[in-house]
C-alpha cells in the first residue's frame, strides 16, 4: 500500500503542475500573485501527504512567528519543508541555487515568483545576488526563507552554517527566525518513497537584527537549531540512531 499511495502522490504532483504553471503566467500581473499560486499548490501537495500517504506533521512555538515580515533560519533535510513552510508562515520567497531555474514548469514557476537565485560556485556573486535580489523582495514585503546550511542534510548530521541568511538580517533590518526538523526522518533526501507519521517543526523566539554581530547571530541561530534537533531527533523511519545501526 505504501508504493501505491506514494504512486499516486507522484502522479496527482505530475498532473497538477503544468496547470498550476499556467494559472501562475497571467497570476504574476498582480502583485504577490504568482506567489500565492505557488502556494496554493503547495497546499494541495501538503494534503496529498496528510491524507494519502498519511505525513503529518506538528508545530511547535507557533506563538514565536512575529507580525513583522522576517528571515526564516531553517534546517534542511528534504523536500518537505519547503512545501510546509508555506502552509506554517505568511507569503515567502526562497533563496535557493539558480539551476533550479531551468527544471521544466517547477523551476519556470520559482523564477517568475522571484525566488532569490544564487550561484553557489561563486560565492561573491551569490553574496551579491543575495543583498540585491533580498532587498527588493523585502520592499515588495515578503518574508525570506533561507537554509544556511545550502543543502539537505541527513538526519542527525550537521553542516556548515553560512552567513548570509544573518547578513541580510542586519542589511535589510529583518529579524532571524530559527526553524528545526525532523523530515529528513520521514523523507530521505532525493527517495521516491515518502513515509507515514509526524513530522515535528519547532520554531525558535526571534533573533533581533541589531542584538549582535553578523557571525554572533548566526551562531545564536545554529545553537538553538541544533539544539532542538537533538530533543526531536529519533522519531521516523530513517532517524540516524536507526539507520546506522
Amino acid at each position: 500500500m505504501l508504493y501505491i499511495r506514494n504512486l499516486i502522490y507522484w502522479l496527482v504532483l505530475v498532473l497538477i503542475t503544468p496547470p498550476m504553471f499556467l494559472l501562475i503566467l497571467p497570476a504574476a500581473l498582480i502583485p504577490k500573485g504568482a506567489n500565492r499560486v505557488g502556494r496554493a499548490w503547495a497546499l494541495i501537495l501538503m494534503w496529498l501527504l496528510k491524507n494519502v500517504i498519511g505525513l503529518k506533521y506538528r508545530v511547535i512555538g507557533r506563538e514565536n512567528i512575529p507580525a513583522q515580515p522576517s528571515i526564516i533560519c531553517s534546517k534542511h533535510q528534504s523536500g518537505w519543508e519547503t512545501l510546509a513552510l508555506q502552509e506554517v508562515f505568511p507569503l515567502q520567497v526562497y533563496v535557493a541555487k539558480k539551476e533550479l531555474f531551468k527544471l521544466p514548469f517547477f523551476g519556470w514557476g520559482l523564477k517568475i515568483a522571484k525566488t532569490i537565485g544564487i550561484d553557489r560556485k561563486n560565492t561573491a556573486q551569490a553574496n551579491r545576488q543575495l543583498i540585491e535580489q533580498g532587498l527588493a523582495r523585502k520592499k515588495e514585503g515578503f518574508w525570506i526563507t533561507i537554509f544556511p546550511e545550502g543543502t539537505r542534510i541527513p538526519p542527525g548530521q550537521r553542516g556548515r552554517y553560512k552567513l548570509g541568511a544573518a547578513r541580510m538580517a542586519k542589511m535589510f533590518e529583518m529579524d532571524l527566525v530559527p526553524v528545526a526538523l525532523n523530515s529528513g526522518e520521514f523523507w530521505p533526501r532525493n527517495a521516491f518513497l515518502k513515509y507515514p507519521g509526524e513530522i515535528t517543526m519547532v520554531i525558535g523566539k526571534p533573533v533581533a537584527h541589531d542584538s549582535d554581530s553578523a557571525d554572533k547571530l548566526m551562531a545564536e541561530c545554529e545553537n538553538w537549531i541544533e539544539s532542538q534537533q537533538r530533543q526531536i531527533e529519533g522519531a521516523g523511519p530513517f532517524a540516524a540512531s536507526r539507520t546506522n545501526n
